[in-house]
This record gives C-alpha cells, sequence and structure tokens, in this order.
C-alpha cells in the first residue's frame, strides 16, 4: 500500500496514530522534507521506504525523487531526474553552474505543460525553449545544487514564494493585502520555520490605530484563502532595517520571543472547557491556554485542527467539525457549540 501526501500531513497524521496500517511506501512532496519526518516515516510499522518527491504542477508534478536511506544522518535531497525528464541548474545568464555551486532549477522533458491558460506574459516569462535538447524548460523559481554523486540539494526560493502544507504562497501578496487594512501602516510576512510551520505577520499600526490581531485576521480572510492567512500577529513598534533600508526579515524575532496571547487570561470554567484546554495544550505545546485564547493565535492550523477534532471525539465523545472550528476558534466560544 502506497501513501502520498504532504510532510506536514504526515506529521499530524503519525501525532494522532492515525496512519492507515500496512503501508509498505510513503510518497512525501509538495514541502521540504527534514530528517526527522523521514525518521518517524521509517518507525512506522510495515513501512519499507520513503520517498522525497519533488516538482512543480507545472512539469505534471514528479519531476525528480530520492529514497532517504533509513538511519542516515544527513537531510534529504532532490535526488535525480524521473524517466524523461531533464533538469538543469544555471545561473542568470542562463548557463549550467559547477558541482557545488548553487544554481536556479528548470525543468524539461515530456512532463512540461504548454504555459498557463490565457496568461501569455507569464507564460512567457516561465516557459522557454530549451537551448540545450528539443523542447521547452520551466523556470521553477527554485535554487540547488548539484553534489559530486549526482544528487540535487535544494537550497530555498529565489524570491518570496513558499510551500506550506503543499499550497504556494506569495509573501508579497499578504503583505499586500494587510497594507490595505486601514490602520496599518507597515507590514511584513514570514513563515516561522520551526515545526509547525505557520505565517507569521509582523505589523506596525499607523498612529491612533485601535486595530486588533482579530481584526487583522477578519479582513484578510475576506479577500485571501485560507491557507494565506497569517496564524499570528505580532504588532511592533517599528520593523528591524537593512543599512540600505529595507526590511531585515532575518532580524525579526521569532514569535516565541513575543507576547502573542490575548492581554490578560480567563482560566477555563467548565469542566468541558478544561478539558479542551489540556488537548489544546498537548495538540498546540503551549504552557497554557485561557477561556478567550484563539485556537488560530496560538498557533494552529488545518492540520492541528484535525488532530484536535479527533481527540475531542475520541477522549470526550463530542462530534465537532473542523468548519465548526473556524467558526467559532475560541475555548469558550468551541465549548458552547
Amino acid at each position: 500500500r502506497l501513501l502520498s501526501l504532504v510532510p506536514s500531513a504526515l506529521t499530524e497524521l503519525h501525532r494522532a496514530g492515525s496512519v492507515p496500517a500496512g503501508v509498505r511506501a510513503i510518497n512525501l512532496a509538495g514541502e521540504k522534507l527534514g530528517r526527522e519526518v523521514v525518521d518517524r516515516a521509517y518507525q512506522l510499522p510495515h513501512v519499507e521506504r520513503v520517498y522525497n518527491i519533488y516538482g512543480p504542477t507545472e512539469t505534471t508534478t514528479f519531476s525528480t525523487y530520492s529514497v532517504p536511506a533509513r538511519g542516515a544522518a544527513d537531510e534529504p535531497t532532490l535526488g535525480r531526474p524521473i524517466a524523461n525528464t531533464r533538469v538543469y541548474l544555471l545561473d542568470r545568464r542562463m548557463r549550467p553552474v559547477p558541482i557545488g555551486v548553487p544554481g536556479e532549477l528548470w525543468i524539461g522533458g515530456e512532463g512540461v505543460s504548454r504555459g498557463y491558460w490565457n496568461r501569455p506574459a507569464l507564460t512567457a516569462e516561465r516557459f522557454l525553449d530549451d537551448p540545450f535538447a528539443p523542447g521547452r524548460i520551466y523556470r521553477t523559481g527554485d535554487l540547488g545544487r548539484l553534489r559530486p554523486d549526482g544528487e540535487i540539494e535544494y537550497l530555498g526560493r529565489v524570491d518570496d514564494q513558499i510551500k506550506l502544507r503543499g499550497f504556494r504562497i506569495e509573501l508579497g501578496e499578504i503583505e499586500a493585502a494587510l497594507a490595505r487594512v486601514p490602520g496599518v501602516e507597515q507590514a511584513v510576512v514570514v513563515a516561522d520555520g520551526s515545526p509547525p510551520q505557520r505565517l507569521v505577520a509582523h505589523w506596525v499600526a499607523a498612529a491612533g490605530s485601535a486595530l486588533a490581531p482579530g481584526d487583522l485576521r477578519a479582513r484578510l480572510a475576506e479577500t485571501l484563502p485560507a491557507f494565506m492567512v497569517p496564524e499570528i500577529y505580532v504588532r511592533r513598534a517599528e520593523l528591524p532595517r537593512t543599512a540600505s533600508g529595507k526590511v531585515d526579515r532575518r532580524a525579526l524575532p521569532r514569535p516565541e520571543d513575543a507576547d502573542l496571547r490575548h492581554d490578560g487570561f480567563t482560566a477555563p470554567a467548565t469542566p468541558l472547557e478544561q478539558a479542551l484546554a489540556t488537548i489544546w495544550q498537548e495538540v498546540l505545546d503551549v504552557p497554557r491556554v485561557g477561556a478567550d485564547d484563539n485556537f488560530f493565535r496560538l498557533g494552529g492550523h488545518s492540520l492541528l485542527a484535525l488532530t484536535m477534532v479527533m481527540r475531542v471525539e475520541a477522549e470526550l465523545d463530542r462530534s465537532i467539525s473542523i468548519a465548526t472550528l473556524f467558526q467559532a476558534p475560541t475555548l469558550r466560544a468551541l465549548a458552547r457549540t
């Protein structure tokens, strides 16, 4: 039996003890794969092989693969191209880079699509004639490096696009949406790299603004899909800058270093609230949960929501849906549903 999913989904299924029995092979794709996830996968009964799959939708998803070794210490690589696929690591002048030198990943071969529907300008930018072989190549925007053994290492992006839980996200698009909210003077969005990975919005309020994080979340939810709405909002007096005046994303403190909670703390009152709080603490890995705390402001997301819902059903014999959690995201509100 084969299980195919993104690494973060496997992590949550593993935490919930819900990986289907009898799985012998696991395909992991859509996100950067870390060694810790691979090791957990090999700990599952019957799992014989784990595949790290890489490739954008524009090249029919599967373009390279590797088989991370059981018990190895090194991070998984992107591996090598699959059959009928060519992968190039090129510099800005479309020249192949030497072994060990970072370059942008371009993909050619049978899997390359024709382009984007009714978007000729974007198609012309991303799809070019292959200068090295017949056919076309696609510009991925990913950075990589070829190792002496022929394996390709993933190094990140050349722009602000990230992949989170299998979704492509342009951080600049979220920042632009935040900038349109009255009362927001400046904003920058980053992906917190610690598991579980979360979108964090750092923002500076305009003078006299009374905006709260909940207001920002509600406004963004009106124009952005749910997977692009940041989980955490950190209000700052100013954003750190580089010597050239640009926002220094690397100098932004991690969310654990900021006060991300509501002002004040109201302890869970009813037995149900207390039981829910215990589950939230363990699922979200936070020291305490108050009655007015918001599941998503504490770092929750859809995958953790699935874990929480399953635990509530198993331990409290109550049936709730993830949709209900989005409608009633605070502990008190969820207890009343």
